[in-house]
C-alpha cells in the first residue's frame, strides 16, 4: 500500500513539475526512481496517464481525468494522520477555508488572522463566494455557510445564528412612510439583491405562516454592499441578513422596518466532507471560533 501512495505522490509531482528530473528534485528521490514509481502505476491501471518526449512531459487526456482522484487520494492521506496526531501535535499543514463575501469580510477574515497568529506552524487560504462550492471538487477543507443544509454529504457545526431583516433610511422612511405589513411595500422603493435569492420574491412569517411576495424592484443587485449603500443614500427599502445590515444599524444610517414579519432565523455554520476526517488544523479553527466569538446577528433596534 505504502508504494501505492509513493507511485500516486510521483505521479502528481510529475505532473505539476511537468518532468521528472524537476518531479525528482522535488521528492528528495533519484528520477530513475521517480521514473519506476509512475511506470508501475500505469501497468497497474492499464493506462498511459503522461506523454514523454525528449523535450516536456504532458497528461494524456487519461491522466488528465486521473490528477484530480489522485490528489484527492493523497490529501485524505494527509488529513487522515493529520487527524490521528491531532491529541498530540500543534496544528500544522495548509488551510482553505470558504465563507460569503459579506460575512467573509467582517467576520470570517479575522477568525483567520487570529488563528494563523495562535498556530504559526499554519498556512491558510480564505476564499469569499456567495455560491455554496464544491468542497471536494476545489480542494476547501472548512466552508461557513448561512442557512439549512441541503447537501446531506456535509458535516456541520453551528456557530451562531442570523436572520432576515428589511432596511431602509431613516429620511427615507420619513418620506415614505413607514411599511407596517408586507403589502405596504407595493407603495414603496424596492432594492432587491439577488445573491439572498435570485427570484425576485420575499419571504414573510404572518402569524406562523410563510408568505411569499412578489417585487418589483427599482434597483437590482448581487452585491449586498451595493443594496445596502443605496439604501444608506435613500434609494428605498432592502431585504438582508441581520449581520451585513449591523454597521448600518449601529450607526443610525439605517433602520428596520417589518420586524413582526421576519422569517424564523437561520444557523451560521461550519461545514466539511463527511468523507474526510477532521483535521487539527479544522478542529482548531472551529473551536476558536467557538470559544472566543459570539456570532448572534438578531438586529433588535428599533424602527425609525
Amino acid at each position: 500500500m505504502t508504494d501505492r501512495f509513493d507511485a500516486l505522490a510521483a505521479f502528481v509531482a510529475v505532473a505539476e513539475a511537468q518532468g521528472f528530473a524537476a518531479a525528482a528534485r522535488r521528492m528528495g528521490l533519484s528520477p530513475s526512481a521517480v521514473t519506476r514509481l509512475v511506470a508501475g502505476l500505469e501497468d497497474r491501471l492499464g493506462l498511459l496517464l503522461l506523454q514523454r518526449t525528449t523535450r516536456r512531459v504532458s497528461l494524456t487526456d487519461a491522466g488528465s481525468r486521473f490528477l484530480p482522484r489522485a490528489r484527492r487520494v493523497l490529501d485524505d492521506l494527509r488529513e487522515a494522520e493529520d487527524s490521528a496526531a491531532a491529541e498530540h501535535a500543534a496544528p500544522t499543514g495548509h488551510l482553505v477555508v470558504a465563507a460569503p463575501v459579506v460575512f467573509g469580510r467582517l467576520h470570517a477574515g479575522p477568525l483567520v488572522c487570529d488563528f494563523l497568529s495562535r498556530h504559526p506552524a499554519v498556512t491558510a487560504e480564505l476564499t469569499l463566494s456567495d455560491r455554496n462550492i464544491d468542497l471536494l471538487e476545489e480542494g476547501v477543507d472548512v466552508a461557513l455557510r448561512i442557512g439549512r443544509l441541503d447537501d446531506s454529504a456535509l458535516v456541520s457545526r453551528r456557530v451562531g445564528v442570523t436572520r432576515r431583516v428589511w432596511v431602509a433610511a431613516p429620511g427615507y422612511l420619513a418620506q415614505a412612510g413607514l411599511p407596517l405589513a408586507p403589502e405596504d411595500l407595493d407603495r414603496h422603493r424596492l432594492i432587491h439583491c439577488t445573491a439572498l435569492g435570485a427570484a425576485r420574491a420575499w419571504r414573510f412569517h404572518r402569524g406562523g405562516v410563510e408568505e411569499v411576495r412578489g417585487i418589483a424592484p427599482r434597483y437590482a443587485t448581487n452585491s449586498v454592499d451595493a443594496a445596502l449603500w443605496h439604501a444608506v443614500q435613500g434609494g428605498g427599502v432592502t431585504m438582508a441578513l441581520a449581520y451585513q445590515a449591523e454597521e448600518a444599524l449601529r450607526a443610525g444610517r439605517l433602520a428596520l422596518v417589518l420586524q413582526d414579519f421576519e422569517p424564523e432565523p437561520l444557523p451560521i455554520q461550519f461545514v466539511y466532507p463527511s468523507a474526510r476526517l477532521l483535521s487539527a488544523k479544522v478542529r482548531a479553527l472551529v473551536d476558536l471560533a467557538v470559544q472566543t466569538r459570539q456570532w448572534r446577528f438578531m438586529a433588535a433596534a428599533a424602527p425609525a
